[in-house]
């Protein structure tokens, strides 16, 4: 019989979900549970779950005051890195992790929001979670913060206006500050919301620009179904 994950998700607000994730996880059959700290919440026993998937939000990580359980998620999370659980984070979940593992996160230049290029590191041309990854392609982003690279840890992707926009630790740590995850329906919903942050700028897209360029999505979605079915099979190798 195949062993299956035990997936936790932490989710900040309603509208950040999995997207394609929640796909690739019924298609393996694998389990998956929830915190959603927008609702009353309790964390998961550490020893039952395999992997801790960290999604996005509008807050930030030095929002504390306003969001007090962001204390209790980061001691969490640093507890599942010190474990060797495999933790994966997406945008302010990439920005919470690289803040447990000692980085400073902080307002960057200029938001990136909408479909802009990432160029992949040298390093990561060499990693085998990337094999067959072009140099450069389109992804979409929003998000306003950045952060330094968490020492350890190995650059993956950079955008012309935010450095670091992805990392792997130890092997079992990868943070993704952009959103392979999207799907059409998640897209629209983001733009629905956060329609007030979208005006227009060098690197701020109008809502009807980001919905006519939704194209990459299938491309960007099979990306972040190769990085999780490298997880999977790191997880699940026999030991030696």
């Amino acid at each position: 019989m195949t062993t299956k994950l035990k997936i936790h998700t932490f989710m900040h607000v309603p509208f950040e979900g999995l997207g394609c994730i929640e796909n690739w996880i019924k298609q393996n059959e694998h389990s998956v549970n929830y915190t959603k700290f927008y609702k009353d919440f309790s964390l998961p026993n550490l020893t039952e779950i395999d992997w801790l998937i960290v999604m996005g939000g509008p807050m930030s990580v030095y929002d504390e005051a306003t969001y007090p359980w962001l204390i209790q998620e980061k001691e969490f999370i640093r507890q599942a890195i010190s474990n060797g659980k495999t933790v994966i984070g997406i945008c302010l979940g990439t920005q919470l992790i690289a803040e447990v593992l000692g980085a400073k996160v902080y307002p960057n230049k200029q938001k990136e929001i909408g479909w802009f290029e990432i160029e992949i590191s040298e390093k990561a041309k060499k990693l085998p979670l990337t094999d067959g990854f072009d140099n450069r392609f389109t992804v979409f982003h929003w998000h306003g913060d950045t952060y330094d690279l968490p020492a350890g840890s190995t650059l993956m992707f950079s955008s012309d206006v935010c450095k670091n926009q992805a990392f792997i630790y130890n092997n079992k740590v990868l943070g993704l500050q952009f959103h392979l995850e999207v799907t059409p329906q998640t897209v629209e919903l983001l733009v629905e919301i956060g329609a007030t942050e979208l005006v227009e700028d060098e690197t701020v897209q109008l809502a009807k620009q980001i919905m006519e360029q939704t194209g990459s999505i299938d491309s960007n979605n099979q990306k972040m179904y190769q990085l999780l079915d490298y997880f999977e099979k790191n997880t699940l190798k026999p030991n030696r």
